[in-house]
C-alpha cells in the first residue's frame, strides 16, 4: 500500500484531537466517547444523503413532486417530516 502523503496531516490532527479527548480518561471510558462520535458521524452522513435525495426530488422538473419556487422548495427541504418519514434522524446545524 502506498501513501501519497496527503493523509499525513489529517491523521496527525486526528490523533492530536483524540489525545486531547482522552487526556485523563481510562480506556474503558474513552470507548464510550468514541462510539458516540462514530454514531453522530453515521447519523450526520445519513442526514446529508437524505437531504441530497430530497433536494434532487423537488428540484427535477421531470419529477412529479417538482417545486418551481426556490423558497417553497427550501421549506420542504427543511421540513422535519421529510426526514422522519424516511427513518432518518433530524439533525440541525
Amino acid at each position: 500500500m502506498t501513501n501519497n502523503g496527503a493523509n499525513l496531516g489529517f491523521e496527525q490532527k486526528l490523533f492530536q484531537a483524540a489525545d486531547k479527548l482522552r487526556s485523563n480518561m481510562d480506556a474503558a471510558e474513552y470507548k464510550h466517547v468514541v462510539l458516540g462520535l462514530i454514531f453522530l458521524k453515521y447519523i450526520s452522513d445519513a442526514f446529508e444523503d437524505a437531504r441530497k435525495d430530497i433536494e434532487k426530488e423537488y428540484s427535477d422538473p421531470k419529477n412529479q413532486f417538482y417545486v418551481r419556487e426556490p423558497a417553497e422548495r427550501y421549506g420542504i427541504i427543511e421540513d422535519r417530516d421529510e426526514y422522519t418519514s424516511k427513518n432518518i434522524f433530524w439533525v440541525t446545524y
